[in-house]
Formats: structure tokens, sequence, C-alpha cells
């Protein structure tokens, strides 16, 4: 029984590892995107967004509230994993 518990904790440790690299990699080409986005400041981008309601600062703020979110959520999962990791650790060692 032992066994079978440290072979899902490890096996949830390892998707959680890849679910953090590849939600990393997003976050990182969208940065790269939005910087491009927002450094050109196309006229497209307010209108799909609001209209004509919203201005660049707004955009921009929205932008950095979005990203901060994110990565808390992805510090959130970090720990999450870490701990799942740690604790496979100790199953095999016990095991």
């Amino acid at each position: 029984m032992n066994e079978i518990l440290q072979k899902r904790v490890q096996s949830a440790a390892v998707a959680g590892w890849w679910t953090i690299l590849i939600a990393a990699a997003w976050m990182t080409l969208a940065w790269l995107a939005f910087l491009v986005i927002l450094n050109t400041e196309p006229g497209w981008l307010l209108k799909l967004w609001g209209g004509g309601d919203l201005d660049w600062p707004d955009v921009q703020m929205i932008v950095l509230y979005f990203f901060s979110v994110f990565k808390l959520m992805l510090f959130a999962v970090v720990i999450v994993v870490i701990w799942l990791t740690l604790w496979s650790r100790r199953l095999r060692r016990e095991g």
C-alpha cells in the first residue's frame, strides 16, 4: 500500500513540475508578446478590449495585474509541488 501511494505521489510531483515548466514558458512568451504590443500601442487592441473606453495606462495596469496574479498562483503551485516531492522522497525512504 505504501509503495502504491509513493508512486502516485511521485507521479503527481512529476506532473506538477511539468505543469510549472509549461506555465513558466507560456508566461514568458506572453510577457514578451505583451511587451511588443504595449510598445507599439496598436489601436485594434483598445477596440478589442473595450471599444474605446480604455486608454493605454489602463491597459498597462490590467496586463501588470494579470501577470502579477499569475505569478502568485504559480508560486502557490511551486510550494505544493515542492511539498509533494519531499513527501515522495520521505515515502520512498520509509518504504
